[in-house]
């Protein structure tokens, strides 16, 4: 089985929007709201809120980055390798996870 790499960049670039849209619902929600001594004056709930919010945005750009960075091995020839090994990755393996940059040992 081999590797469909325009399906592949197809794929990394919906998921990329989809990660986009989230981080934009997150921050739209936010600007609506207003700033944190604005929310519902319970400091602790207020403060966890934002916690999750950030901790929520930053697990997005992480994702963000992986996609790019699958994106760069598309445009460099490198997708679909073992980045330790060199090794083809199993195309199963990166149809599950198309960010994958190693083979499970």
């Amino acid at each position: 089985m081999q590797i469909d790499l325009e399906q592949a960049r197809r794929h990394l670039l919906a998921e990329l929007e989809h990660l986009d849209r989230q981080f934009n619902e997150i921050d739209a929600e936010r600007r609506s709201v207003g700033p944190i001594d604005k929310l519902t004056g319970d400091a602790g709930q207020d403060t966890a809120r934002v916690d999750t919010e950030l901790r929520q945005e930053a697990e997005i750009q992480t994702a963000r980055n992986e996609v790019a960075a699958a994106l760069q091995r598309l445009d460099d020839g490198t997708y679909g390798f073992d980045e330790d090994t060199g090794e083809p990755l199993d195309p199963e393996r990166l149809d599950a996870v198309p960010t994958a940059r190693g083979n499970i040992r």
